[in-house]
């Protein structure tokens, strides 16, 4: 019990420090994407300087995005973010990775490759990949967030954990991974939006305490199994939101 709740914390220490990314090309936009976890928090969840939110998806062959899932990701952000211009998720597929164990550090590259959406104008810009590895940190992580606005999710983990026999929907697996990851782009917890109540998990870096809230550190590996198999989808308690409201959020 005690290396399962120890790993996942390393994990997003190491994933959370990663600052500027000097091969990352930002393509024809100024805005940093190479930043840390958190950094873009105010920016994705106010409406003054960036309006509205442009989402890429890019999914690697045979682990293209659930659609329901995809669906609650829009729903989850709607309640969050002050975007009058609207959110909008694209879809693209790209070619799979050789490897089928991937690193924080090879999910950079692949994001280096082949990312062609950034911030413009007023529209901020989000990346995710759907890979078609497992993650070489740990097997039973299902997602990571590891720059500013990029984050990743284990196509392959998600899928072998999910929509069997016994076992909890792909659509509820999917969708609370794909939100708590966001949940740390929006800063949560303790990552950019400073807590307004201290409700960090001492056990597990930036996470809340909480273990019905959505950023519990167990919604992003297949310690959440249990609970999905006959729970819901878990929801941000009212701490975590607190949070995203004091820096600027609904």
């Amino acid at each position: 019990m005690i290396k399962k709740i120890i790993i996942p914390v390393l994990i997003l220490a190491s994933i959370v420090s990663c600052s500027r990314d000097n091969e990352f090309s930002n393509g024809s936009s100024d805005y940093n994407h190479s930043g840390s976890v958190g950094a873009s928090s105010n920016d994705l969840l106010n409406n003054s300087r960036y309006n509205s939110l442009l989402i890429e998806i890019q999914y690697m062959p045979g682990y293209a995005p659930d659609a329901q899932a995809v669906d609650h990701l829009k729903n989850f952000l709607s309640s969050f973010l002050q975007k009058n211009g609207g959110i909008t998720i694209n879809q693209r597929e790209i070619q799979g990775a050789s490897s089928s164990s991937l690193s924080a550090e090879d999910i950079r590259r692949i994001e280096n490759t082949n990312r062609t959406v950034f911030t413009n104008g007023s529209t901020m810009a989000v990346n995710i990949l759907y890979t078609n590895g497992q993650y070489s940190g740990s097997s039973n992580t299902l997602g990571i967030a590891y720059r500013n606005t990029s984050i990743a999710l284990f196509g392959k983990t998600i899928r072998d954990n999910s929509g069997g026999f016994g076992q909890t929907s792909r659509t509820k697996l999917e969708a609370t991974v794909l939100e708590h990851e966001l949940g740390h782009l929006l800063g949560l917890v303790d990552l950019g939006s400073p807590m307004q109540t201290s409700h960090k998990d001492p056990s597990n870096g930036n996470h809340c305490s909480n273990q019905n809230c959505l950023m519990y550190y167990a919604s992003e590996t297949t310690d959440i199994l249990g609970f999905l198999t006959t729970g819901n989808i878990p929801q941000l308690d009212n701490n975590c939101k607190a949070d995203l409201k004091a820096n600027g959020g609904k």
